[in-house]
């Protein structure tokens, strides 16, 4: 089991930047795969970025690219998302997810294989 919880949400202007955190505990952390996710009102839950375990490899949803960056401190046993040159669109409570290691090349853009689930935080962008 881990327990993940994000912070770091809040009301921004478009172009802003916002940095999320997800603090995990629970079971060793490092042995995780980390997602972060999004919903927006009376949409699916879509993904936004991933990263495996070590950090080396990343992916990113179409509409994030060249703006949001994931990185992790295996340390602090947390993930970070940066969000830059935000637009009105990121509106949405930001999920951060976990999933056991399953392999270097593992780091999955799909909810439903992701495992555990943080709270969420609210992220709003003013136009």
């Amino acid at each position: 089991q881990v327990q993940l919880v994000e912070s770091g949400g809040g009301l921004v202007q478009a172009g802003g930047s916002l940095r999320l955190s997800c603090v995990a505990s629970g079971r060793t952390a490092t042995s995780y795969t980390m997602g972060w996710f999004r919903q927006a009102p009376g949409k699916e839950r879509d993904f936004v970025a991933s990263i495996n375990w070590s950090g080396v490899s990343t992916d990113y949803a179409d509409s994030v690219k060249e703006r949001f960056t994931i990185s992790r401190d295996n340390a602090k046993n947390t993930v970070y998302l940066q969000m830059n040159s935000l637009k009105p669109e990121d509106t949405a409570i930001y999920y951060c997810a976990a999933v056991a290691y399953h392999g270097d090349s593992y780091y999955p853009t799909t909810p439903r294989l992701y495992n555990y689930w943080g709270q969420g935080t609210q992220v709003t962008v003013s136009s």
